[in-house]
């Protein structure tokens, strides 16, 4: 029936004229967005006709059991709505290597039932019907990156293929797709009180459920354009304001028009950290109306600069304790785990960036030069080259001291940082783990190669 954007449909509800009929609802794109836009969802239908919420864990979910429970009468009155978080349904060979981390996750947590059904699910979306006779371990390197799309790991593969030949669950689904039975089902007509709801953050645009959704139910496009890109900033500062702007509005406070762009630029894109770190401000001014600049230096900035300086110090200096306290006390003092990652990103990023030009040929670096020379000559010799200009702007010392640390790290292993800190934003993002444990379990992981 329809694909609208989030923005659409709220402007809709906020008119009070979004209608549908449809029974069918995927909301699709930012993790966050689609869930808030999936309360506003759910809010709207149970106004209309009063009822109850399935609510059903993707990561846990069993597709064909929701498809029983949406296909069946229910005894309860009303309205019934099963809501699919970070729906499972829309997975494609684009995401199966996420699904394997999940996996290998799950196995070294020796939570082996939500393992095998990821490995399993990795088969079968693959078109892999597995019998016991095919096992991840035996699958060439270049055989396996046709069927998932993604490099053959090194490890892992023994425990997935024990796991898959020991199970007693079914080796393939009930039917040759359950796509199909999903299209069939809905052919058919669903219950006239029962309403499927699907988030995901991953859809494949081409896969036949989402195309048929598109005609026959409703789709709700909660994706943000990525970049750095003049229109993408512009979404993306668009949504920040109106996350914050709503919030302060539930507190009854205001900010102030200078501090606006100096909080953005603080909490980064980061939806779920825009609204925590306004309702920390909110909290903080108490009776006062209007937040300033002074606030958010005390509140936000102190936070930040905890996280460049205190963090990236302790851990350049491989204090593994000293790194694991600090980082345990930002997120006492309610620092969102995507900032501390966005932090540790752009820290990697500077020293990698030193690191490379210490590599050149010319001005040649050496591990013994001090700061006299480095201000002197070496520093002058970069500018002059014309290279990056504006990553060595700031106080020469300063600089001296960025150099100096980052002579510490090779490039290979800034890359290899750089990849984990990825890794673990998808597992804040899509994994039921608590932040904290994916973010320790990365900064030890790291610490232990610090070459």
């Amino acid at each position: 029936m329809a694909l609208i954007k989030r923005t659409e449909f709220q402007s809709l509800l906020d008119k009070g004229t979004f209608t549908t009929s449809s029974q069918l609802f995927l909301i699709f794109g930012e993790r966050f967005l689609c869930r808030e836009t999936a309360d506003l969802l759910e809010k709207h239908l149970l106004s209309q006709t009063p009822g109850a919420v399935h609510s059903i864990d993707g990561d846990q979910e069993d597709p064909g059991q929701t498809l029983a429970r949406l296909m069946s009468f229910s005894l309860l009155p009303g309205r019934q709505i099963y809501r699919v978080t970070d729906s499972r349904i829309f997975h494609s060979k684009t995401v199966l290597s996420e699904i394997w981390t999940k996996a290998m996750q799950a196995i070294d947590a020796g939570r082996t039932k939500p393992a095998l059904r990821q490995l399993l699910n990795i088969l079968h979306t693959a078109g892999i019907n597995n019998e016991g006779q095919t096992v991840f371990s035996e699958i060439p390197p270049t055989e396996w990156k046709k069927l998932f799309s993604f490099d053959k790991p090194h490890e892992g593969l023994e425990k997935a293929d024990k796991l898959v030949s020991e199970s007693t669950l079914p080796k393939k689904p009930a039917t040759a797709n359950i796509v199909d039975k999903f299209i069939e089902s809905f052919d058919k007509s669903l219950p006239a009180s029962n309403i499927l709801l699907l988030t995901a953050e991953t859809v494949d645009k081409r896969q036949r459920l989402f195309t048929y959704l598109k005609k026959n139910g409703t789709i709700i496009d909660c994706s943000v354009a990525a970049g750095a890109g003049t229109a993408a900033q512009k979404e993306q500062k668009e949504i920040l304001r109106g996350l914050m702007a709503k919030t302060l509005a539930e507190f009854g406070k205001k900010m102030e028009p200078r501090a606006i762009q100096l909080f953005f630029e603080k909490v980064g894109f980061h939806p779920v950290a825009i609204v925590v770190e306004t309702e920390k401000l909110a909290h903080y001014v108490g009776d006062r109306e209007i937040i300033t600049c002074e606030d958010l230096a005390e509140i936000i900035g102190r936070s930040r600069e905890d996280a460049l300086f205190e963090l990236t110090d302790a851990f350049a200096k491989r204090q593994t304790a000293r790194t694991l306290t600090i980082l345990t006390r930002l997120q006492e003092q309610g620092i969102h785990g995507l900032a501390i990652l966005a932090t540790m990103r752009n820290f990697f990023r500077k020293q990698l960036f030193y690191r490379s030009l210490q590599l050149r040929d010319t001005p040649r670096w050496h591990k013994s030069i001090n700061a006299r020379e480095f201000q002197n000559s070496y520093l002058p010799a970069l500018k002059d080259a014309g290279v990056w200009k504006e990553m060595l702007q700031g106080h020469p010392y300063a600089l001296f001291m960025s150099f100096t640390r980052a002579s510490e790290f090779s490039c290979s292993t800034l890359k290899q940082w750089l990849t984990q800190l990825l890794e673990a934003e998808f597992r804040l993002k899509g994994s039921p783990l608590p932040a904290q444990l994916v973010l320790e379990e990365l900064f030890m992981s790291m610490l232990k190669n610090t070459k």
